[in-house]
Protein backbone atom coordinates (compact mmCIF):
# COMPACT_ATOMS: atom_id res chain seq x y z
CA UNK A 1 0.00 0.00 0.00
CA UNK A 2 1.64 3.19 -1.21
CA UNK A 3 0.82 6.17 1.01
CA UNK A 4 0.49 9.57 -0.61
CA UNK A 5 -0.70 11.73 2.27
CA UNK A 6 -0.21 15.46 2.01
CA UNK A 7 2.33 16.59 4.63
CA UNK A 8 0.79 18.20 7.71
CA UNK A 9 3.10 21.19 7.37
CA UNK A 10 1.95 21.74 3.78
CA UNK A 11 -1.83 21.61 4.27
CA UNK A 12 -3.10 20.37 7.62
CA UNK A 13 -6.75 20.32 6.61
CA UNK A 14 -6.04 18.32 3.46
CA UNK A 15 -3.79 15.93 5.40
CA UNK A 16 -6.62 15.31 7.85
CA UNK A 17 -9.25 14.66 5.18
CA UNK A 18 -6.95 12.34 3.24
CA UNK A 19 -6.00 10.41 6.37
CA UNK A 20 -9.60 9.81 7.44
CA UNK A 21 -10.39 8.33 4.03
CA UNK A 22 -7.15 6.43 3.36
CA UNK A 23 -7.04 4.89 6.84
CA UNK A 24 -10.53 3.48 6.21
CA UNK A 25 -12.15 5.43 9.04
CA UNK A 26 -14.97 7.18 7.20
CA UNK A 27 -16.11 8.53 3.86
CA UNK A 28 -18.49 11.16 2.58
CA UNK A 29 -21.95 9.86 1.79
CA UNK A 30 -24.43 10.65 -0.96
CA UNK A 31 -26.28 12.83 1.55
CA UNK A 32 -24.65 16.24 1.71
CA UNK A 33 -22.81 16.82 4.98
CA UNK A 34 -23.30 13.26 6.26
CA UNK A 35 -20.65 10.57 6.59
CA UNK A 36 -20.36 6.82 6.36
CA UNK A 37 -18.35 5.51 9.30
CA UNK A 38 -16.49 2.50 7.94
CA UNK A 39 -15.90 -0.69 9.97
CA UNK A 40 -12.41 0.30 11.14
CA UNK A 41 -13.55 3.75 12.23
CA UNK A 42 -16.63 2.30 13.87
CA UNK A 43 -14.52 -0.25 15.74
CA UNK A 44 -12.61 2.64 17.35
CA UNK A 45 -15.90 4.40 18.18
CA UNK A 46 -17.18 1.16 19.75
CA UNK A 47 -14.18 1.10 22.06
CA UNK A 48 -14.80 4.74 23.02
CA UNK A 49 -18.46 3.93 23.59
CA UNK A 50 -17.82 0.79 25.65
CA UNK A 51 -15.32 2.47 27.97
CA UNK A 52 -17.48 5.52 28.56
CA UNK A 53 -20.62 3.43 29.02
CA UNK A 54 -18.91 1.44 31.76
CA UNK A 55 -17.86 4.67 33.47
CA UNK A 56 -21.40 6.04 33.31
CA UNK A 57 -22.79 2.87 34.88
CA UNK A 58 -20.14 2.95 37.60
CA UNK A 59 -21.47 6.39 38.57
CA UNK A 60 -25.06 5.13 38.79
CA UNK A 61 -26.40 6.02 35.35
CA UNK A 62 -28.62 3.80 33.21
CA UNK A 63 -29.34 3.88 29.48
CA UNK A 64 -32.66 4.66 27.80
CA UNK A 65 -33.77 5.78 24.36
CA UNK A 66 -36.00 8.70 23.38
CA UNK A 67 -37.66 9.64 20.06
CA UNK A 68 -35.77 11.05 17.11
CA UNK A 69 -38.61 13.51 16.42
CA UNK A 70 -39.55 16.42 18.66
CA UNK A 71 -42.77 18.47 18.29
CA UNK A 72 -41.89 22.00 17.23
CA UNK A 73 -43.94 23.48 20.07
CA UNK A 74 -41.61 21.91 22.62
CA UNK A 75 -38.73 24.09 21.46
CA UNK A 76 -40.64 27.30 22.10
CA UNK A 77 -41.00 26.43 25.79
CA UNK A 78 -37.35 27.27 26.59
CA UNK A 79 -36.50 30.54 24.84
CA UNK A 80 -32.69 30.51 25.00
CA UNK A 81 -32.62 26.84 23.96
CA UNK A 82 -34.63 27.38 20.78
CA UNK A 83 -32.58 30.46 19.95
CA UNK A 84 -29.39 28.44 20.24
CA UNK A 85 -30.51 25.71 17.84
CA UNK A 86 -33.07 27.37 15.55
CA UNK A 87 -30.67 27.84 12.62
CA UNK A 88 -29.57 24.19 12.66
CA UNK A 89 -32.91 22.38 12.81
CA UNK A 90 -34.19 19.97 10.16
CA UNK A 91 -38.00 20.04 10.05
CA UNK A 92 -40.41 17.28 8.99
CA UNK A 93 -43.58 18.76 7.46
CA UNK A 94 -45.20 15.84 5.57
CA UNK A 95 -45.57 12.10 6.06
CA UNK A 96 -46.25 10.75 2.57
CA UNK A 97 -44.96 10.81 -1.01
CA UNK A 98 -46.84 10.03 -4.22
CA UNK A 99 -46.30 9.63 -7.95
CA UNK A 100 -46.74 12.93 -9.74
CA UNK A 101 -49.69 12.73 -12.16
CA UNK A 102 -47.76 14.98 -14.57
CA UNK A 103 -44.95 12.46 -14.84
CA UNK A 104 -42.40 14.36 -12.73
CA UNK A 105 -41.56 11.38 -10.55
CA UNK A 106 -42.06 11.20 -6.79
CA UNK A 107 -43.42 14.34 -5.10
CA UNK A 108 -44.64 15.29 -1.64
CA UNK A 109 -48.30 14.54 -1.07
CA UNK A 110 -49.61 17.94 0.01
CA UNK A 111 -52.69 16.31 1.53
CA UNK A 112 -50.41 14.53 4.02
CA UNK A 113 -49.22 17.57 5.92
CA UNK A 114 -48.49 17.09 9.61
CA UNK A 115 -50.76 18.89 12.04
CA UNK A 116 -47.64 19.91 13.96
CA UNK A 117 -44.21 19.98 12.36
CA UNK A 118 -41.53 17.77 13.88
CA UNK A 119 -37.91 18.68 14.54
CA UNK A 120 -35.26 16.03 13.90
CA UNK A 121 -33.47 16.16 17.24
CA UNK A 122 -30.41 18.44 17.41
CA UNK A 123 -30.34 17.52 21.14
CA UNK A 124 -32.95 15.91 23.35
CA UNK A 125 -33.57 18.17 26.36
CA UNK A 126 -37.10 19.11 25.33
CA UNK A 127 -38.48 15.65 24.54
CA UNK A 128 -36.77 14.16 27.59
CA UNK A 129 -38.03 16.78 30.02
CA UNK A 130 -41.56 16.39 28.68
CA UNK A 131 -41.19 12.68 29.52
CA UNK A 132 -39.68 13.33 32.95
CA UNK A 133 -42.85 15.16 33.97
CA UNK A 134 -44.56 11.75 34.11
CA UNK A 135 -41.63 9.97 35.75
CA UNK A 136 -41.03 12.33 38.67
CA UNK A 137 -43.53 13.07 41.43
CA UNK A 138 -41.62 12.58 44.70
CA UNK A 139 -38.17 12.97 46.19
CA UNK A 140 -38.14 9.16 46.11
CA UNK A 141 -37.90 9.36 42.30
CA UNK A 142 -34.69 11.39 42.53
CA UNK A 143 -31.99 11.53 41.45
CA UNK A 144 -32.96 10.36 37.96
CA UNK A 145 -29.75 9.47 36.13
CA UNK A 146 -30.38 8.69 32.46
CA UNK A 147 -28.07 8.46 29.45
CA UNK A 148 -28.83 7.69 25.84
CA UNK A 149 -26.61 6.70 22.91
CA UNK A 150 -28.11 8.22 19.80
CA UNK A 151 -27.69 10.16 16.59
CA UNK A 152 -28.54 13.84 16.19
CA UNK A 153 -28.93 16.20 13.25
CA UNK A 154 -27.65 19.77 13.07
CA UNK A 155 -27.88 21.33 9.64
CA UNK A 156 -24.30 22.46 9.20
CA UNK A 157 -23.29 24.56 6.22
CA UNK A 158 -19.59 23.64 6.30
CA UNK A 159 -18.81 20.06 7.23
CA UNK A 160 -15.72 17.94 7.84
CA UNK A 161 -15.60 14.22 8.57
CA UNK A 162 -16.00 13.52 12.31
CA UNK A 163 -15.39 17.15 13.32
CA UNK A 164 -18.61 18.67 12.04
CA UNK A 165 -21.23 16.68 10.14
CA UNK A 166 -24.95 17.17 9.63
CA UNK A 167 -25.68 13.87 11.37
CA UNK A 168 -23.37 12.51 14.05
CA UNK A 169 -23.33 9.93 16.83
CA UNK A 170 -23.10 10.83 20.48
CA UNK A 171 -24.27 10.14 23.98
CA UNK A 172 -26.30 12.58 26.02
CA UNK A 173 -26.87 12.31 29.73
CA UNK A 174 -29.91 13.99 31.28
CA UNK A 175 -30.29 13.98 35.04
CA UNK A 176 -32.78 15.37 37.55
CA UNK A 177 -31.98 16.25 41.17
CA UNK A 178 -33.66 17.47 44.34
CA UNK A 179 -31.23 20.34 44.97
CA UNK A 180 -29.05 22.77 43.10
CA UNK A 181 -25.98 21.50 44.94
CA UNK A 182 -26.62 17.91 43.82
CA UNK A 183 -27.04 19.00 40.19
CA UNK A 184 -23.84 21.05 40.20
CA UNK A 185 -21.96 18.12 41.77
CA UNK A 186 -23.31 15.87 39.00
CA UNK A 187 -22.19 18.25 36.25
CA UNK A 188 -18.71 18.54 37.76
CA UNK A 189 -18.49 14.77 38.27
CA UNK A 190 -19.26 14.10 34.61
CA UNK A 191 -16.72 16.71 33.52
CA UNK A 192 -14.07 14.69 35.35
CA UNK A 193 -15.39 11.39 33.96
CA UNK A 194 -14.80 12.84 30.48
CA UNK A 195 -11.46 14.34 31.40
CA UNK A 196 -10.15 11.11 32.93
CA UNK A 197 -11.28 9.08 29.92
CA UNK A 198 -9.79 11.41 27.33
CA UNK A 199 -6.46 11.65 29.16
CA UNK A 200 -6.06 8.06 30.35
CA UNK A 201 -7.55 6.20 27.38
CA UNK A 202 -7.24 8.56 24.42
CA UNK A 203 -3.89 9.94 25.68
CA UNK A 204 -5.06 13.51 25.00
CA UNK A 205 -4.33 16.16 27.66
CA UNK A 206 -7.20 18.57 28.29
CA UNK A 207 -7.94 21.79 30.09
CA UNK A 208 -10.90 21.41 32.44
CA UNK A 209 -12.89 24.54 33.01
CA UNK A 210 -16.11 26.48 32.63
CA UNK A 211 -17.36 28.34 29.59
CA UNK A 212 -17.88 32.08 29.52
CA UNK A 213 -21.47 33.34 29.32
CA UNK A 214 -21.17 33.81 25.53
CA UNK A 215 -19.96 30.24 25.01
CA UNK A 216 -22.43 28.43 27.28
CA UNK A 217 -24.82 25.78 26.02
CA UNK A 218 -28.18 27.26 25.08
CA UNK A 219 -30.38 27.07 28.19
CA UNK A 220 -27.59 26.34 30.69
CA UNK A 221 -26.66 28.31 33.78
CA UNK A 222 -23.13 26.91 33.67
CA UNK A 223 -21.25 24.86 31.08
CA UNK A 224 -18.20 22.83 32.11
CA UNK A 225 -15.89 21.65 29.34
CA UNK A 226 -12.70 19.87 28.41
CA UNK A 227 -10.56 21.55 25.76
CA UNK A 228 -7.82 19.82 23.78
CA UNK A 229 -5.07 21.27 21.58
CA UNK A 230 -4.53 19.92 18.08
CA UNK A 231 -1.20 19.77 16.24
CA UNK A 232 -2.07 22.75 14.04
CA UNK A 233 -2.44 25.01 17.08
CA UNK A 234 -6.25 25.05 17.12
CA UNK A 235 -8.31 24.03 20.13
CA UNK A 236 -11.05 21.42 20.03
CA UNK A 237 -13.92 21.20 22.50
CA UNK A 238 -13.86 17.52 23.41
CA UNK A 239 -16.79 17.31 25.82
CA UNK A 240 -19.26 19.42 27.79
CA UNK A 241 -21.33 19.07 30.95
CA UNK A 242 -24.11 21.54 31.72
CA UNK A 243 -25.82 22.70 34.88
CA UNK A 244 -29.28 23.60 33.60
CA UNK A 245 -30.72 24.94 36.84
CA UNK A 246 -34.53 24.70 36.82
CA UNK A 247 -34.99 26.14 33.33
CA UNK A 248 -36.22 22.96 31.66
CA UNK A 249 -38.09 21.76 34.75
CA UNK A 250 -40.08 25.01 34.77
CA UNK A 251 -40.59 24.97 31.01
CA UNK A 252 -42.06 21.44 31.16
CA UNK A 253 -43.55 21.66 34.65
CA UNK A 254 -41.43 18.89 36.20
CA UNK A 255 -42.06 19.04 39.95
CA UNK A 256 -41.56 16.81 42.96
CA UNK A 257 -42.78 16.71 46.53
CA UNK A 258 -39.83 17.00 48.91
CA UNK A 259 -39.44 15.26 52.28
CA UNK A 260 -41.27 18.13 54.01
CA UNK A 261 -44.23 17.81 51.66
CA UNK A 262 -43.45 20.97 49.70
CA UNK A 263 -43.74 20.87 45.89
CA UNK A 264 -40.67 22.16 44.02
CA UNK A 265 -39.22 22.12 40.52
CA UNK A 266 -36.31 19.71 40.06
CA UNK A 267 -32.75 20.71 39.16
CA UNK A 268 -31.18 19.45 35.95
CA UNK A 269 -27.98 18.62 34.11
CA UNK A 270 -27.08 17.40 30.66
CA UNK A 271 -23.71 16.25 29.32
CA UNK A 272 -22.34 14.70 26.16
CA UNK A 273 -19.50 13.72 23.88
CA UNK A 274 -19.71 12.75 20.22
CA UNK A 275 -17.87 11.24 17.28
CA UNK A 276 -15.95 14.52 17.30
CA UNK A 277 -13.67 12.64 19.71
CA UNK A 278 -12.54 10.65 16.66
CA UNK A 279 -11.32 13.88 15.10
CA UNK A 280 -9.47 14.79 18.30
CA UNK A 281 -7.83 11.36 18.34
CA UNK A 282 -6.64 11.68 14.75
CA UNK A 283 -5.34 15.23 15.04
CA UNK A 284 -3.58 14.79 18.38
CA UNK A 285 -1.36 11.79 17.62
CA UNK A 286 -1.16 11.07 13.89
CA UNK A 287 1.75 11.92 11.58
CA UNK A 288 2.67 12.12 7.91
CA UNK A 289 2.81 8.31 7.74
CA UNK A 290 -0.79 7.93 8.86
CA UNK A 291 -2.88 7.25 11.91
CA UNK A 292 -1.32 6.73 15.35
CA UNK A 293 -3.59 5.00 17.85
CA UNK A 294 -3.09 4.74 21.62
CA UNK A 295 -3.09 1.04 22.54
CA UNK A 296 -6.11 1.34 24.84
CA UNK A 297 -8.28 2.37 21.88
CA UNK A 298 -6.75 0.40 19.01
CA UNK A 299 -9.09 -2.31 17.65
CA UNK A 300 -5.96 -4.37 17.00
CA UNK A 301 -3.14 -3.61 19.42
CA UNK A 302 -0.77 -5.98 17.64
CA UNK A 303 -0.62 -7.39 14.14
CA UNK A 304 1.54 -10.40 13.22
CA UNK A 305 2.80 -10.54 9.64
CA UNK A 306 4.44 -13.78 8.37
CA UNK A 307 7.47 -13.57 6.09
CA UNK A 308 7.96 -16.62 3.89
CA UNK A 309 8.71 -18.10 0.50
CA UNK A 310 6.67 -21.07 -0.56
CA UNK A 311 4.19 -23.31 1.19
CA UNK A 312 6.77 -25.12 3.31
CA UNK A 313 8.07 -21.92 4.92
CA UNK A 314 4.51 -20.66 5.34
CA UNK A 315 3.49 -23.79 7.26
CA UNK A 316 6.49 -23.43 9.58
CA UNK A 317 6.04 -19.71 10.22
CA UNK A 318 2.25 -19.81 10.50
CA UNK A 319 2.28 -22.51 13.17
CA UNK A 320 4.65 -20.49 15.35
CA UNK A 321 2.85 -17.21 14.64
CA UNK A 322 -0.55 -18.58 15.61
CA UNK A 323 0.89 -20.02 18.79
CA UNK A 324 2.26 -16.57 19.66
CA UNK A 325 -1.11 -15.06 18.78
CA UNK A 326 -2.81 -17.41 21.26
CA UNK A 327 -0.30 -16.46 23.97
CA UNK A 328 -0.86 -12.75 23.39
CA UNK A 329 -4.64 -13.16 23.45
CA UNK A 330 -4.39 -15.13 26.69
CA UNK A 331 -2.60 -12.09 28.13
CA UNK A 332 -5.57 -9.89 27.17
CA UNK A 333 -3.92 -8.35 24.11
CA UNK A 334 -5.99 -7.71 20.99
CA UNK A 335 -3.94 -9.30 18.22
CA UNK A 336 -4.52 -10.03 14.55
CA UNK A 337 -2.67 -12.56 12.42
CA UNK A 338 -2.54 -11.42 8.79
CA UNK A 339 -2.08 -14.54 6.71
CA UNK A 340 -3.46 -13.09 3.47
CA UNK A 341 -1.61 -14.39 0.43
CA UNK A 342 -3.00 -11.61 -1.76
CA UNK A 343 -0.56 -8.97 -0.50
CA UNK A 344 3.17 -8.94 0.11
CA UNK A 345 4.63 -8.19 3.57
CA UNK A 346 5.81 -4.71 2.53
CA UNK A 347 2.29 -3.78 1.46
CA UNK A 348 0.93 -5.01 4.79
CA UNK A 349 3.56 -3.05 6.72
CA UNK A 350 2.42 0.13 4.99
CA UNK A 351 -1.24 -0.67 5.58
CA UNK A 352 -0.84 -1.15 9.33
CA UNK A 353 1.39 1.88 9.62
CA UNK A 354 -1.31 3.92 7.89
CA UNK A 355 -3.99 2.47 10.16
CA UNK A 356 -1.98 3.19 13.29
CA UNK A 357 -1.71 -0.31 14.78
CA UNK A 358 0.52 0.24 17.85
CA UNK A 359 2.76 -2.82 17.47
CA UNK A 360 3.70 -4.86 14.39
CA UNK A 361 5.40 -8.23 14.70
CA UNK A 362 7.17 -9.77 11.71
CA UNK A 363 8.28 -13.38 11.78
CA UNK A 364 10.13 -15.43 9.16
CA UNK A 365 11.91 -18.81 9.01
CA UNK A 366 15.18 -17.37 10.31
CA UNK A 367 13.34 -15.79 13.23
CA UNK A 368 11.75 -19.14 14.04
CA UNK A 369 15.16 -20.79 14.02
CA UNK A 370 16.60 -18.10 16.32
CA UNK A 371 13.57 -17.96 18.63
CA UNK A 372 13.02 -14.22 18.06
CA UNK A 373 10.60 -11.86 16.30
CA UNK A 374 10.97 -8.35 14.88
CA UNK A 375 8.82 -5.85 16.77
CA UNK A 376 8.03 -2.41 15.32
CA UNK A 377 6.48 0.46 17.30
CA UNK A 378 4.06 2.75 15.46
CA UNK A 379 4.60 5.74 17.74
CA UNK A 380 8.37 5.99 17.22
CA UNK A 381 8.71 3.87 14.02
CA UNK A 382 11.54 2.02 15.79
CA UNK A 383 12.24 -1.72 15.54
CA UNK A 384 13.85 -4.26 17.85
CA UNK A 385 14.33 -8.00 18.07
CA UNK A 386 12.61 -9.69 21.01
CA UNK A 387 12.75 -13.33 22.15
CA UNK A 388 9.63 -15.41 21.60
CA UNK A 389 9.89 -16.70 25.12
CA UNK A 390 8.01 -14.32 27.38
CA UNK A 391 6.79 -12.31 24.37
CA UNK A 392 3.34 -11.66 25.87
CA UNK A 393 4.87 -10.01 28.93
CA UNK A 394 7.29 -7.98 26.77
CA UNK A 395 4.50 -6.76 24.49
CA UNK A 396 2.27 -5.87 27.45
CA UNK A 397 5.02 -3.64 28.82
CA UNK A 398 5.60 -2.17 25.37
CA UNK A 399 1.93 -1.28 24.93
CA UNK A 400 1.98 0.53 28.28
CA UNK A 401 5.11 2.41 27.20
CA UNK A 402 3.45 3.49 23.94
CA UNK A 403 0.32 4.68 25.77
CA UNK A 404 2.45 6.68 28.22
CA UNK A 405 4.68 8.05 25.47
CA UNK A 406 1.77 9.31 23.38
CA UNK A 407 0.29 11.18 26.33
CA UNK A 408 3.66 12.65 27.33
CA UNK A 409 4.29 13.78 23.76
CA UNK A 410 0.88 15.44 23.57
CA UNK A 411 1.41 17.15 26.94
CA UNK A 412 4.81 18.44 25.83
CA UNK A 413 3.29 19.84 22.63
CA UNK A 414 0.44 21.50 24.48
CA UNK A 415 2.78 23.03 27.05
CA UNK A 416 5.19 24.28 24.39
CA UNK A 417 2.36 26.05 22.55
CA UNK A 418 0.71 27.59 25.63
CA UNK A 419 1.71 31.18 26.30
CA UNK A 420 0.85 33.82 28.88
CA UNK A 421 0.61 37.36 27.54
CA UNK A 422 -0.18 40.76 29.04
CA UNK A 423 -0.53 43.10 26.05
CA UNK A 424 -2.82 43.24 23.03
CA UNK A 425 0.10 43.06 20.63
CA UNK A 426 1.50 39.95 22.30
CA UNK A 427 -1.98 38.44 22.37
CA UNK A 428 -2.50 38.84 18.61
CA UNK A 429 0.95 37.44 17.89
CA UNK A 430 0.39 34.43 20.16
CA UNK A 431 -2.95 33.64 18.54
CA UNK A 432 -1.30 33.72 15.12
CA UNK A 433 1.36 31.27 16.33
CA UNK A 434 -1.32 28.86 17.60
CA UNK A 435 -1.93 27.17 20.92
CA UNK A 436 -3.63 28.27 24.12
CA UNK A 437 -3.11 31.90 25.05
CA UNK A 438 -3.53 32.66 28.76
CA UNK A 439 -4.59 36.24 29.16
CA UNK A 440 -6.57 38.56 31.39
CA UNK A 441 -10.16 39.46 30.45
CA UNK A 442 -12.45 41.92 32.22
CA UNK A 443 -15.27 39.39 32.47
CA UNK A 444 -17.79 41.16 30.24
CA UNK A 445 -19.56 39.53 27.25
CA UNK A 446 -19.06 42.73 25.29
CA UNK A 447 -15.27 42.60 25.57
CA UNK A 448 -15.28 38.90 24.74
CA UNK A 449 -17.30 39.55 21.57
CA UNK A 450 -14.99 42.37 20.48
CA UNK A 451 -11.94 40.13 20.90
CA UNK A 452 -13.64 37.42 18.84
CA UNK A 453 -14.58 39.87 16.09
CA UNK A 454 -11.05 41.26 15.85
CA UNK A 455 -9.06 38.05 16.10
CA UNK A 456 -11.39 35.02 15.65
CA UNK A 457 -10.01 33.91 19.00
CA UNK A 458 -12.49 32.74 21.63
CA UNK A 459 -12.39 32.00 25.32
CA UNK A 460 -12.11 28.22 25.30
CA UNK A 461 -12.58 27.98 29.05
CA UNK A 462 -11.90 29.52 32.40
CA UNK A 463 -9.66 26.76 33.81
CA UNK A 464 -10.76 25.24 37.09
CA UNK A 465 -7.18 25.33 38.35
CA UNK A 466 -6.52 28.90 37.24
CA UNK A 467 -5.08 30.77 40.25
CA UNK A 468 -6.21 34.17 41.39
CA UNK A 469 -4.00 36.84 39.84
CA UNK A 470 -4.48 40.58 39.71
CA UNK A 471 -4.12 41.91 36.19
CA UNK A 472 -5.56 44.10 33.45
CA UNK A 473 -7.74 43.02 30.51
CA UNK A 474 -5.68 42.77 27.32
CA UNK A 475 -8.25 44.79 25.35
CA UNK A 476 -9.87 47.29 27.75
CA UNK A 477 -7.27 47.54 30.51
CA UNK A 478 -10.02 47.05 33.08
CA UNK A 479 -9.26 45.00 36.21
CA UNK A 480 -9.12 41.20 36.02
CA UNK A 481 -8.65 38.63 38.76
CA UNK A 482 -7.49 35.58 36.74
CA UNK A 483 -6.29 34.47 33.34
CA UNK A 484 -8.54 32.60 30.93
CA UNK A 485 -7.62 30.33 28.01
CA UNK A 486 -8.07 31.83 24.55
CA UNK A 487 -7.47 30.07 21.24
CA UNK A 488 -8.68 29.77 17.72
CA UNK A 489 -10.75 26.62 17.53
CA UNK A 490 -12.55 24.06 15.43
Amino acid sequence: MAKNLTARATDYSRWYNELVVQADLADNSAVRGCMVIKPYGYAIWERIQADLDARFKETGHVNAYFPLFIPKSYFSKEASHVEGFAKECAVVTHYRLKNDPNGKGIVVDETAKLEEELIVRPTSETIIWDTYRDWIQSYRDLPLLINQWANVVRWEMRTRLFLRTTEFLWQEGHTAHATSEEAVAEAVQMLHVYGDFVENVMAIPVLRGVKSTNERFAGALETYCIEAMMQDGKALQAGTSHFLGQNFAKAFDVKFQNKEGKVEHVWATSWGVSTRLMGALIMTHSDDNGLVLPPKLAPDQVVIVPIYRGEEELALVEAVAKNLQAQLRAAGIRVKYDGRDTHKPGWKFNEYELKGVPVRIAIGPRDVANGVVEVARRDTLSKESLPMEGLAASVSVLLEEIQTNLFAKAVAFRNSTTKSVDTWEAFEAALDEGGFVMAHWDGTPETEEKIKERTKGTIRCIPLDSPDEVGACILTGNPSTRRVAFARAY
